[in-house]
């Protein structure tokens, strides 16, 4: 299992990499292991400024639909629209290709609160 450790993770199986006030959010590769073949990735909040915590959108596998949950507070300012054709990518790349949504950062000092590479290796038993 891939745990970058330049990452932020939460115990929701969301990762962060932080770019100046700028956040790139995706699901972990956990996550994308458990959730199996990812066929659909839904979100319509872009343009909006959503709350730490917040549903932001969907992944759709083919056993399950998961919601998405913002790991900081901000404005969702880009959609991986590479993801409307191929899904999969979620699969594949969690952690390149497969990014879901950028983040205006609303609020820097919550990445204090998220967790790192050793926390979420902990949380998940890797």
């Amino acid at each position: 299992m891939n745990i970058p450790s330049e990452l932020k993770y939460t115990k929701d199986h969301e990762w962060v990499r932080v770019e100046g006030d700028t956040a790139i959010v995706g699901i972990t590769d956990f996550a994308q292991g458990e959730l199996g073949d990812i066929v659909y990735v839904e979100v319509e909040t872009l343009d909006e400024t959503l709350d730490k915590d917040e549903v932001f959108g969907t992944v759709e596998a083919v056993k399950t639909v998961s919601d998405l949950f913002l790991p900081i507070s901000g404005e969702i300012i880009a959609f991986n629209e590479s993801l409307e054709d191929e899904p999969e990518k979620v699969n594949t790349d969690p952690y390149g290709d497969g990014w879901i949504i950028k983040v205006k950062i609303s609020d820097s000092s919550e990445i204090e609160s998220l967790l790192s590479d050793a926390d979420y290796k902990e949380l998940v038993g890797a």
